[in-house]
């Protein structure tokens, strides 16, 4: 998914602020849902951050577009480990990787296969 870089997405110097890239990950992942018609509230569950690990490389600035994409790195009962990656033209700039915990009623629940499937289809 591609983004510009909005002015409200930067610091004072001009460069995109640090949780930013958290949030052009979120948005991101949850923009694959929705251009399939679907939410990332599904079957009753949805997915919840757990863990993640960041790692700042380059800054993206005012006006770039930039890419975000998505891998799955494992696929648990309960959970999946992801990595996304932000790109400024053929440079990685940003990576995540993020532990997501399926949670249903406000407790761990087993990932269905249809959200598995789902999952897997779209990464």
């Amino acid at each position: 998914m591609h983004l510009r870089v909005y002015y409200d997405d930067t610091d004072a110097g001009g460069i995109v602020y640090h949780a930013n890239y958290l949030k052009f990950c979120e948005r991101a992942r949850s923009e694959l849902f929705f251009e399939r018609g679907k939410s990332p509230a599904m079957n009753g569950g949805h997915f919840v951050v757990k863990k993640l690990e960041a790692d700042y490389k380059k800054p993206a600035k005012l006006g770039d577009l930039v890419e975000v994409k998505h891998e799955i790195i494992s696929f648990r009962n309960t959970s999946l480990t992801l990595k996304q990656n932000i790109w400024l033209d053929d440079v990685k700039i940003f990576e995540m990787i993020s532990v997501l915990v399926f949670v249903k009623d406000g407790k761990p629940s087993k990932v269905d296969d249809e959200t598995k499937e789902f999952f897997k289809s779209i990464f």
